[in-house]
């Protein structure tokens, strides 16, 4: 029983490595994706355009929404997750527009 428990432990510590490598790849993913975003807020504010693109947010979901159902996520999580990540990009262009 001891060697199924150390093997246990032993596959828990692998997944929860892979699991640390992954977080850090999404924060140094989505501050990539803000540098971008924030640029675009900038280039908004500069020439007057509205912080929000309802067109281009809608197509985007889509687009999460098909990736997701592709990768095997669940397409709702997604859709709340690029949701969040519109909200947040919006309130920076709002604030280069101020």
């Amino acid at each position: 029983m001891t060697d199924d428990i150390t093997r246990a432990a032993e596959l828990l510590a692998d997944h929860r490595a892979s699991i640390d490598r992954l977080d850090a790849i999404l924060v140094y993913t989505l501050a990539e994706r803000f540098k971008h975003t924030q640029a675009v807020g900038r280039l908004k504010a500069q020439h007057n355009l509205p912080p929000s693109d309802p067109a281009r947010e809608e197509k985007q979901i889509e687009r999460l929404e098909w990736l997701s159902r592709e990768a095997d996520l669940d397409p709702e999580f997604a859709r709340k997750f690029l949701t969040f990540i519109i909200a947040e990009v919006i309130q920076h262009h709002k604030q280069f527009k101020d």
